[in-house]
This record gives structure tokens, sequence and C-alpha cells, in this order.
């Protein structure tokens, strides 16, 4: 995948974005132990990134003008499923692995949004490959760690 075309931290920091849900997948692997922390912790990246990909996706669709609730929609869904995979540690239910598992798939499913917003919106056709890699590696960690769980 040729990202060449973007100004390179973007690149980099966004691929580094993979790290923290490399380092808990490993931690799980080699320190047993730590089990519920790097779940926890998985579990809240993911979330997190969910909502600052609908933050994303609302000014995308503010700076295209569109009038139509779809894009907003997303964003605000985004946001709001974030924070639904965060309540079972809230309310104090023992397992996570589903949460962490739907978190996963939705991060997969993400790069969906970025064409849809796409039809409106000049987005570098680089910027969509590096986004198709980022929500790839970082659904795939998410799934892995929720395998684990």
């Amino acid at each position: 995948m040729a990202f060449s075309t973007l100004p390179r931290p973007l690149v980099v920091f966004g691929l580094a974005g993979l790290l923290p849900q490399a380092g808990c997948l490993a931690l799980m692997l080699v320190w047993p132990d730590a089990r519920w922390f790097t779940m926890a912790a998985a579990c809240f990246y993911a979330a997190i990134i969910l909502s600052f990909l609908g933050g994303m996706w609302w000014m995308a669709g503010l700076m295209a003008g569109r009038k139509e609730p779809a894009a907003y929609l997303l964003a605000v869904v985004a946001s709001l499923s974030g924070w639904a995979g965060l309540l079972p540690w809230a309310l104090g239910w023992s397992w996570p692995a589903p949460s962490l598992g739907v978190l996963g798939l939705l991060l997969l499913a993400s790069p969906l949004v970025d064409g849809f917003l796409a039809r409106d919106i000049a987005l570098p056709p680089a910027w969509l490959r590096l986004r198709v890699a980022m929500a790839s590696g970082l659904g795939l960690l998410t799934l892995a760690v929720a395998a684990l769980a």
C-alpha cells in the first residue's frame, strides 16, 4: 500500500496507533496474570478510537456541507458504540470478551463510513488506503485480545 502522497507524520502516527493494542495482546501472551488489565486497556482504547472516529466523521460531514443526517448519525453511533462497549465494566460484569468482539468488528467496518463520506468530500485515495490499514490492524488486534479473553 502506497501512502507516499500523505504527510509522513500522518502515516507514522496513524500506524503507531496500533501499538497500544499490540502491546495489550503481547502482554496477555507473556504475562497471563495481567489479563484483566490488558483486556480493560484494550477495551478502553478501542472505545476511545471509535469516539475519535465519530468526531472526525462529524467534522467531515460539516466540512462537506452535508445537510442530511446520515453522516452525523454515523458519527454519534460510533461514539455511543464505544461508550456502550465500556458499560459492562461499569456495571461490574465479569467478562469483557463480547464487548471487545463488537468493538473489534466496528473498527473493522469503520472504513465503510469513510467511503460513504468520500462521495461528498475529496479524500485522498492514499488516506482511504491508510484508514483501511489502520482499521484492519486495530480491529484484528482487538479481536485477537477478545479471543484470548
